[in-house]
């Protein structure tokens, strides 16, 4: 059959990574699948960050084909839509999921997991959850790096795009004068670095200003930026405004930039560090080398999923770039040893290259998440 509505629930937890998620998942069923997507946000301040456009104080707006809309009393009278996503179990009003269970045909109910590797999931990925009290079934949908999960998001213009910047020095050279830093030099490393809080960044940043090698390091503004700044702090010269000098580093902060700016971002640097789940997703699309930074749990539960992807990315890599990668992600997850761990790095950058590449092909053949989301769906209305 063919569906035309959609609601998606989100909650912003921290981090923007939920509501990332969920507003590329909204603009890619609405622009490509010519679905109507209401998208249910209960902190439309935070979502602003992202998408600048966007008004705190309105009611109901429409921003790139997407009707986004608070998460407030008003969410409980809505007419439930014939897809009812939910992101990371964040659980729609009561009173919108009764109105569900009382539409002669049930909505498609999809609970949006998290991303993880980890083998379990291929065996949980589509799995019924009938509701304890209701006539309705909670189905839940993984992201995934295996033809047997969800896949990843992907708009169907994403890789065209970012490869046609790659192709143009222009076009690069406007995209940092948009950002308001100089462009790198031609001979320059470039990195973006994007992470939680790390006690291993200052003597990083301490071996690329001494090292052999020139370096740029674009920072965009986020949770790291105060350590990064400490230690700009100690420099023998002193630094301050967006561009900072030292030896043979040049770190170049960034201000918060709305997605597909940022896509433009990891596209035009060589390596790129990421965090958490959407930033990690768009590095691998963008093709090049990266260092992911792990949203870390209690009870150290988030290392079997590092180990996990590990062990997917890694598996067609000879063994000295595998063990360079694994080396270095290890100790920038753990906070200690990355300075030691970085010439390793430097010099398995060319393989690196070329596995990433291979990596994004492998990840383009699974398909992306919105068309394979919307398929189940459509198959559970039949």
């Amino acid at each position: 059959m063919s569906v035309t509505r959609c609601d998606i629930f989100c909650k912003v937890i921290d981090n923007y990574g939920d509501i990332g998620v969920c507003w590329r998942l909204a603009r890619q069923l609405a622009g490509e699948h010519g679905l109507a997507v209401r998208l249910w946000v209960d902190d439309l301040a935070s979502f602003q960050r992202l998408a600048p456009a966007i008004d705190p104080q309105r009611g109901e707006q429409m921003l790139a084909g997407v009707s986004v809309c608070p998460w407030d009393v008003r969410t409980a009278v809505a007419q439930p839509a014939e897809i009812v996503i939910e992101a990371f179990a964040c659980d729609p009003p009561d009173a919108y999921i009764a109105a569900m269970a009382a539409l002669p045909r049930k909505p498609a109910w999809i609970n949006l997991e998290y991303l993880s590797a980890e083998d379990w999931v291929e065996g949980c990925h589509a799995m019924p959850s009938p509701h304890p009290r209701l006539p309705l079934t909670r189905h839940f949908f993984f992201p995934g790096f295996t033809p047997r999960t969800g896949g990843l998001l992907r708009e169907a213009a994403l890789l065209p795009r970012l490869q046609a910047f790659r192709a143009d020095a222009q076009a690069q050279a406007g995209f940092w004068r948009k950002l308001g830093v100089p462009s790198p030099a031609t001979e320059a490393l470039k990195v973006s670095l994007f992470a939680y809080e790390n006690a291993a960044v200052g003597d990083l940043l301490t071996a690329w200003s001494q090292g052999d090698r020139e370096i740029f390091c674009a920072l965009p503004e986020g949770r790291i930026l105060p350590q990064v700044r400490a230690w700009a702090q100690g420099l023998p010269s002193g630094a301050g405004g967006p561009v900072w000098h030292s030896g043979r580093l040049t770190v170049a902060v960034l201000p918060f930039m709305p997605q597909d700016d940022y896509d433009l971002l990891l596209a035009a640097c060589d390596l790129n560090f990421v965090r958490g789940e959407d930033s990690f997703v768009r590095a691998q699309w963008a093709a090049h080398p990266f260092v992911w930074h792990i949203y870390q749990q209690e009870d150290a539960a988030h290392l079997p999923k590092l180990a996990a992807f590990l062990g997917h990315y890694t598996r067609r890599m000879d063994e000295a770039s595998r063990q360079a990668l694994d080396a270095f992600w290890q100790a920038w997850e753990g906070g200690q040893g990355a300075a030691q761990a970085w010439p390793d790095l430097l010099a398995a950058l060319p393989d690196l290259q070329a596995a990433a590449e291979a990596w994004q092909k492998y990840l383009e053949e699974n398909g992306d998440l919105a068309a394979k989301l919307l398929i189940f769906c459509e198959d559970l209305l039949e």
